[in-house]
Order: structure tokens, then C-alpha cells, then sequence
């Protein structure tokens, strides 16, 4: 599919010139290629969130406190 996008000149002379030394015509295939791995990030920085909210509650109260009050205490000792 044919679409159009804004970048700056920088980012075009960066990809034309990765694309010349990589012997390709132009950067369509090095744009897909950036845009699949962004997906692919993308999608396993979600599976980490969800992971993460699905141990929300999982430690006991005193637990959590010990647990806050540890943190805190780092906080202030943090440079």
C-alpha cells in the first residue's frame, strides 16, 4: 500500500544513505521493516503491562506496607 508521510530532511538523508549502503533503491523496505519492529515492541510492552496489572492485590496488606515503607525509605536515601 502507497501512503505518505512527513519526515525531516535529516531522517530522509539518514535512510537514503542506509539504504544505498545496504544496495536498495530506495527506504520503502527499511520503513517497513522500523514500523513492524515498532509493532512488535509495542505489542510486548503491553503484554508487560497487562502482567503487571494482573499482580495488582497479589501481596498481603502487611506485606504491601513492608513493602511502601521500604521504598520510601530508599526514596530518601536516592542521590
Amino acid at each position: 500500500m502507497r501512503t505518505t508521510i512527513e519526515m525531516t530532511d535529516a531522517h530522509r538523508a539518514a535512510l537514503l544513505e542506509l539504504a544505498a549502503r545496504r544496495g536498495l533503491k530506495g527506504f520503502s523496505s527499511l520503513v517497513e521493516d522500523a514500523i513492524a519492529s515498532y509493532l512488535l515492541e509495542e505489542s510486548a510492552r503491553n503484554d508487560k503491562r497487562r502482567a503487571a496489572a494482573r499482580l495488582r492485590g497479589t501481596l498481603a496488606k502487611d506485606e504491601a506496607r513492608a513493602l511502601r515503607s521500604q521504598t520510601a525509605a530508599l526514596r530518601e536515601s536516592w542521590r
